[in-house]
């Protein structure tokens, strides 16, 4: 193992339930309800993406102006909000796997989010950072993970990913890289497509440990 991939927010950062609360606000200032586990499900698509899906979902086709009001919308809702904290252990963890491996980060959210959480959080630890605003087809497509193996200069089988979603996980698997994930807000049931599932934060770190021993 060479490189390991990072999903950001539910794997780096405890930040999901405030995404969702602005989602929720966002959509309601234009007449539409969700369930905010809806939000969770969607995880790792960019703005555009949940956006539409949600739209459809209430027989509303998305229109160019749509996406830009409601996006902004949810985007300053975020910012007055969150309250955003790294996972216990996690900070630690990069901090030992920095020497040793090329580190990533492969998120679907915005580019001012993705780079404000980790200079705040994480300053000078990630060789390659994939916001959601930089492929064109965000998770599950593969585009985002592959683009990030690219920049990264290593071969798949040398790449791990960490997840917490559906749509990260099909995304690192359609791109042919292994894939753990950590049930951060979902059941095992949701992210079963994993090649493992990891129950807590605390887990992800054992289970690197465990995979160098077994290489050396």
């Amino acid at each position: 193992m060479q490189a390991i991939i990072f999903d950001m927010d539910g794997v780096l950062v405890d930040s999901m339930h405030y995404h969702a609360e602005a989602w929720d606000v966002a959509l309601k200032t234009v007449g539409i309800t969700i369930d905010k586990k809806i939000i969770y499900e969607l995880e790792g698509a960019n703005y555009r993406q949940v956006i539409d899906i949600i739209l459809r979902q209430f027989g509303r086709i998305p229109t160019e102006e749509d996406v830009q009001d409601i996006g902004s919308k949810k985007l300053t809702i975020f910012g007055q909000i969150a309250r955003v904290k790294p996972f216990d252990g996690i900070s630690e963890l990069l901090e030992t796997l920095k020497p040793k491996y090329k580190l990533a980060v492969v998120s679907g959210s915005n580019r001012s989010t993705v780079h404000e959480t980790l200079n705040t959080f994480f300053p000078d630890t990630f060789h390659v950072v994939v916001d959601g605003e930089e492929t064109k087809i965000c998770k599950p497509s593969p585009e985002p993970y592959l683009k990030a193996v690219e920049r990264l200069g290593v071969s798949k089988d040398r790449c791990l990913v960490i997840e917490n979603a559906p749509l990260g996980i099909r995304s690192a698997k359609s791109a042919g890289l292994r894939c753990i994930a950590v049930t951060s807000y979902l059941g095992q049931e949701c992210l079963k497509e994993a090649d493992l599932i990891l129950d807590n934060h605390r887990e992800i770190g054992l289970y690197i440990q465990n995979a160098e021993k077994n290489n050396n």
